[in-house]
């Protein structure tokens, strides 16, 4: 290796000494270099003692060597980094010239179906007709209205027909004309952002779309994905009940999945579901996956107590390779939430697909990107923790947080007084689960706890409040409106122990504000 003339006119050496190394020399010196980039003027000399072969070298050209290497490793780290850019850039210009391509079908179908309703339009103005004749023409430009089908087969051939159809039509909406989708407001698509985000106008049920690039290879964002409890904060639990073969090297399998409800006023969502996982002739990773409700000759799911059937239209992941590493990822999500089952009031949570979009769909987009920096910049936070160790608290406080909310019994919860459903809710929990240990003891032939968490909760509706300013009044007044007493009927059901410091939790959904209130003795349960 010779050290060029730009550099020796650089670093002040006379433009008449050339040194050129021999291999051995340049060994030795790289095994310094990695050992210490940036050795001192003693380390320099030490280093021509200890290598005889460094012996006819002056300490001053190897201190130039390392001037030179350590300008070269920026050199090549900032190459890496720009080709890195530039890989991304044109992946994402591939992405933003597909999405043209599909908007401009979509716009050509727009047109068309446009003049095709002012031809009946018009043709129904100058015949004489009548309700039935009027309503079938309103009716003609509706081509988002899900038909009325009849019971589908849920036997194994069945099902690989079903998963075939599913496919089909999940590719329709992520990459087709099948949803008129729109930009989610304030979402631009870019090489920093999330990625492109929209949301169904017009179609039945709430959908939400999006595109974007992770630095994770196909396989590990499938891995991901299906994990749904994972990454989706409201997923309670997603079971798989059976899994079948396909002969394309594909995998059917049947899912039984909870949803929490966001609220104390409505009922929890539950969902019985088909999950087809295929590999597409391009090498493209296919996740797909719509409700089995409708279904006759094969397995179901009876209703569960505490949970409304919701359903799931066609929706998934299409995860292809990006050239130089990483995926582009299309993710769908559609669904029917039976909001009929909820108080009117509170049916908006239930109909938007901006909801189920900031929810659902780019909470998805943000774990996939929130894991692959975590890949490539393994570095520990200001809190002395990991990225991937502040991630799992943080969902261990949401689960905690939903496990409040809900109060289900088979988690531990038990009631103890409940004036309505518009009134505050008091429960308790001393399951091993959520406790340090338990002691039962007995007073008056009574069983009192001295370890258990009590939890008090209720929900309220405050119109035009934005959540950030309720939050920030409630952190401001927490001293005139917490109280850190227990009242008499909560020192009857827990005895008193060694009482910790009452927990205030708080969290908004929607616009709703809900602040369940929790109490421990020996232990308190996190929540957010």
């Amino acid at each position: 290796m010779a050290v060029t003339s730009s550099c020796k006119d650089k670093f002040g050496m006379d433009s008449g000494k050339y040194v050129r190394y021999t291999p051995e020399q340049v060994d030795a010196l790289e095994r310094l270099y990695h050992e210490c980039p940036k050795p001192s003027s003693l380390r320099r000399q030490q280093l021509i003692r200890e290598c005889p072969i460094l012996s006819n070298i002056e300490p001053k050209q190897i201190k130039v060597w390392f001037q030179n290497r350590r300008c070269r490793e920026k050199q090549r780290k900032e190459s890496s980094r720009l080709q890195g850019v530039n890989r991304k850039l044109t992946a994402m210009n591939k992405l933003l010239m597909e999405e043209n391509d599909r908007l401009q079908k979509q716009v050509s179908q727009l047109v068309y179906e446009n003049s095709f309703f002012r031809q009946q339009t018009q043709t129904a103005a100058l015949a004489t007709t009548d309700n039935n004749s009027c309503e079938s023409v309103v009716t003609s430009g509706q081509h988002n209205l899900t038909p009325q089908r009849p019971p589908r087969d849920a036997s194994p051939a069945g099902l690989l027909s079903l998963a075939e159809e599913t496919l089909t039509e999940f590719l329709s909406k992520a990459t087709g004309t099948a949803v008129e989708w729109v930009q989610m407001p304030g979402m631009k698509p870019g090489p920093d952002s999330i990625g492109i985000i929209a949301i169904s106008h017009g179609c039945s049920g709430v959908a939400s779309r999006a595109c974007g690039l992770v630095g994770l290879e196909p396989t590990r964002v499938a891995e991901i994905l299906k994990d749904r409890p994972s990454w989706f904060r409201d997923c309670r639990a997603v079971d798989v009940l059976n899994v079948m073969s396909t002969g394309n090297g594909g995998t059917i399998e049947l899912l039984y999945m909870q949803l929490y409800a966001p609220t104390t006023l409505a009922p929890a969502r539950d969902f019985w579901l088909m999950r087809y996982t295929s590999v597409m002739e391009d090498g493209s990773l296919v996740i797909c996956e719509r409700s089995l409700n409708n279904t006759q000759n094969g397995p179901s799911m009876p209703p569960v107590q505490s949970f409304v059937r919701a359903d799931i239209l066609p929706s998934g992941y299409l995860i292809r390779p990006c050239e130089g590493g990483g995926s582009i990822i299309h993710i769908v999500d559609h669904m029917d939430l039976e909001p009929w089952s909820v108080p009117e009031v509170l049916r908006p949570l239930y109909e938007s697909s901006t909801l189920l979009s900031q929810r659902t769909t780019m909470a998805a987009l943000r774990h996939l990107r929130q894991i692959s920096q975590e890949i490539s910049h393994p570095t520990v936070s200001g809190w002395g923790r990991r990225p991937a160790a502040l991630r799992a608290l943080g969902q261990r406080l949401s689960k905690g947080f939903n496990e409040a909310v809900n109060g289900f019994t088979d988690e531990g919860w038990s009631m103890l007084e409940s004036d309505g459903i518009d009134d505050v809710t008091i429960l308790v929990n001393s399951s091993p689960s959520k406790l340090m240990g338990a002691n039962l003891s007995y007073a008056n032939g009574f069983p009192s706890m001295s370890s258990a968490v009590l939890c008090a909760k209720a929900s309220m509706l405050l119109q035009n409040v934005p959540p950030a300013i309720l939050l920030r009044f409630l952190r401001e007044h927490r001293s005139e409106w917490a109280d850190s007493g227990i009242d008499a009927y909560s020192a009857a059901a827990v005895k008193a122990g060694p009482c910790s410091i009452p927990v205030t939790r708080t969290g908004s959904f929607g616009g709703q504000i809900i602040l369940p209130l929790a109490h421990t003795i020996e232990h308190e349960e996190a929540s957010d």
